[in-house]
């Protein structure tokens, strides 16, 4: 797919976002877009100087080969008022799963909450362990040696637990034969109101 360089720019940009922290090699990025590595190479440090000179609140820097999306050194006493302030947002229903599957499950890895959940659970963990709820408590034995989460003291404070034997029992397997039936139950066409 043939594109110009401002939307080849464009689509670097959105590459270096989703790579996060890790970043991306010039050689990555010119076998993405078809290109050399040369080509990439100048796109890359045409848009990093595009970002200093518009003064953007991210900035592009170039960490052991590979280009990643930072935010900048003069903005710190920004983010840590962010950091440090109190947080009264409310968790996301995908956090509250994940929450839950963590508490119940406890000790358990990524890959775990996923296959209960059904979907990618990243960004929920994330956001639990940002706001201390839960945390990594180890390492399961097995390929890669992946972190088991648990609880944290900060999660049984917010709850009001005394500890974890207090949770309420999870809730009972309801088979998806009765699930059905009310379903069908639920979307019946009610009976019309009697005419007076």
């Amino acid at each position: 797919m043939k594109v110009d360089a401002r939307e080849r720019k464009a689509v670097i940009e959105g590459l270096l976002f989703v790579s996060g922290s890790e970043g991306m090699e010039a050689k990555q990025v010119a076998q993405i877009l078809e290109i050399s590595v040369e080509d990439a190479l100048d796109l890359l440090y045409d848009l990093q100087t595009e970002f200093n000179r518009e003064q953007r609140g991210l900035q592009i820097a170039e960490v052991a080969g590979a280009f990643q999306l930072t935010t900048r050194l003069e903005h710190v006493p920004f983010y840590e008022r962010y950091a440090y302030e109190p947080q009264t947002s409310v968790l996301s229903q995908a956090a509250l799963e994940t929450l839950a599957i963590v508490a119940y499950k406890q000790p358990i890895t990524r890959s775990g909450i996923e296959e209960v959940r059904g979907v990618k659970s990243e960004r929920a963990i994330n956001t639990l362990i940002s706001k201390q709820l839960i945390k990594g408590v180890g390492r399961a034995e097995g390929p890669g040696r992946p972190i088991l989460f648990g609880t944290t003291k900060e999660f049984l404070e917010h709850f009001g637990l005394g500890a974890l034997q207090e949770l309420p029992p999870p809730p009972a397997f309801v088979p998806s034969e009765a699930l059905e039936e009310e379903e069908h139950m639920l979307f019946q066409t009610p009976e019309p109101f009697p005419s007076e």
